[in-house]
């Protein structure tokens, strides 16, 4: 009688969950040993999030940020169902997909992400536009291509948040605006980008000045509506006619994960050991924002997309381990810098002693970026058209 494959369930296709299943692919599996595996994500597409700000100046294309599983799956094993999580019992390791089947598993993959929480000031889940997906983007386009075409003077934006998706958007949006725009970025505490190296912090300072982006520091937001935005600042509250609120703070465990019976921290995260599997469910590991990690020196992992790159390595790693009984790796992160883009041909770079700004920070991020992409393939066809997209538009002058 044949023996059935393993299975691996790998739920979620973001960095961590596709980063885990092609390392998966590569390893070196005898005949007897190799697991089915399997991937689920509800969308049909990738999305390589850091490039997201990207579509919003036309700099680049959907398909060059966000490749079909289909295509980059192509030739792995690995299987792809797309559908939404139903749920999932880890007593009788089942996962029930919603409008899908029933998928048994021997190891499973909890990767799937965050959500931007929408439900934390009145209005904000009716008229703020997260930033988080491909539908998002097409949204606020959607959005800013109508009042373009309007008669209006000004396009006024207002974005809650100055971490690194707030500033990467008002940095974007000024310079597709230009002078029509009137950007105000919103942040509760006393700065920008908090947990930022100080030269970034500086080189985001100066960009967003001199785009005239207005920030707005120990600032709350008390309520949105259709057309308006109220403040809070010292005690008073200003409301501010608004056209577009973009929200970028926050981030919540997917209710799925949050109502399995393992251990999770105060904001819904599971926490892991240093081999990333959950406590007492060691076929059950856990990657990217829905995990609250330590490595192996006790270093708190931050919720990043380098952070799931790395932990992806090891999870695949471990698994494979798990399952040819070799021992399991703790995971050990490295910090390898910090990049941001500050509009057109514009960026900022830190990390591994190089200090880097404007345009060959911009360049670096870009090669930096495409060396990350999920599939060489996928890298070739970017690398290509990066190279050739500008001869073109040079000889259509």
């Amino acid at each position: 009688m044949t023996q059935q494959p393993k299975r691996i369930c790998i739920l979620g296709g973001g960095f961590g969950g596709l980063y885990t299943a092609l390392r998966l692919s590569q390893l070196p599996w005898s005949k007897l040993e190799k697991p089915e595996i399997v991937l689920v994500d509800q969308r049909d597409r990738f999305l390589f999030s850091p490039l997201l700000y990207e579509l919003l100046t036309g700099e680049l294309q959907t398909w060059e940020i966000a490749p079909p599983y289909i295509e980059l799956l192509a030739g792995t094993g690995v299987h792809f169902y797309q559908a939404a999580v139903a749920g999932i019992d880890v007593q009788s390791k089942q996962v029930q997909l919603q409008d899908g089947p029933e998928l048994s598993y021997d190891r499973l993959v909890l990767a799937l992400g965050g959500e931007t929480p929408l439900d934390i000031v009145p209005g904000a889940a009716e008229y703020a536009i997260p930033f988080r997906t491909i539908a998002d983007a097409y949204r606020l386009e959607e959005r800013l291509r109508t009042l373009e075409a309007s008669e209006a003077d000004k396009i006024r934006v207002a974005i809650v948040g100055a971490g690194y998706s707030g500033v990467e958007l008002a940095c974007k949006l000024a310079d597709r605006l230009k002078e029509r725009g009137r950007l105000r970025l919103v942040e509760l505490t006393d700065q920008i980008l908090r947990t930022s190296p100080e030269f970034n912090r500086e080189a985001a300072q100066k960009a967003l000045e001199d785009r005239g982006v207005w920030i707005d520091l120990e600032t709350k937001v008390e309520a949105l509506g259709e057309n308006t935005i109220s403040l809070e600042y010292k005690g008073k509250v200003d409301t501010i006619p608004v056209e577009v609120v973009l929200w970028t703070v926050g981030n919540k465990v997917a209710e799925v994960v949050q109502n399995l019976p393992l251990k999770h921290n105060s904001r819904g995260q599971l926490v892991i050991t240093p081999t990333l599997q959950a406590i007492d469910y060691p076929e059950v590991f856990a990657l990217g924002d829905l995990a609250e990690c330590q490595d192996v020196d006790g270093q708190k992992v931050p919720a990043t997309a380098q952070s799931a790159f790395q932990q992806a390595e090891y999870v695949g790693w471990n698994i494979w381990a798990s399952l040819t009984n070799r021992p399991l790796l703790p995971f050990r992160y490295q910090h390898l810098g910090e990049m941001m883009t500050l509009g057109t041909d514009d960026a900022t770079f830190t990390g591994l002693g190089v200090k880097l700004d404007g345009q060959l920070a911009y360049v670096a991020r870009r090669l930096a970026y495409l060396y990350r992409m999920p599939t060489l393939d996928h890298q070739l066809k970017v690398g290509l058209n990066w190279i050739v997209r500008p001869l073109r538009e040079m000889l259509s002058i």
